[in-house]
């Protein structure tokens, strides 16, 4: 039973894990950051997009 216990205590698999799950979260956080603080301007952006849109209607002619 020691020596299980000697064995787990040296056993760093687990750690690593949490590691990896501590990044993670921060990298979905950071991602979360950054929309939040561009979806008012990519908002307006295709708005401005839309109106021009409905405003110029392109001409197209397929002759010479």
């Amino acid at each position: 039973m020691l020596n299980f216990i000697k064995t787990f205590a040296r056993d760093e698999d687990g750690a690593v894990t949490v590691d990896w799950v501590v990044l993670t979260a921060a990298i979905v956080g950071l991602g979360i950051a950054v929309l939040i603080s561009v979806r008012n301007g990519a908002e307006t952006m295709a708005e401005n997009i839309e109106a021009q849109l409905e405003t110029d209607v392109p001409e197209i002619s397929f002759t010479r």
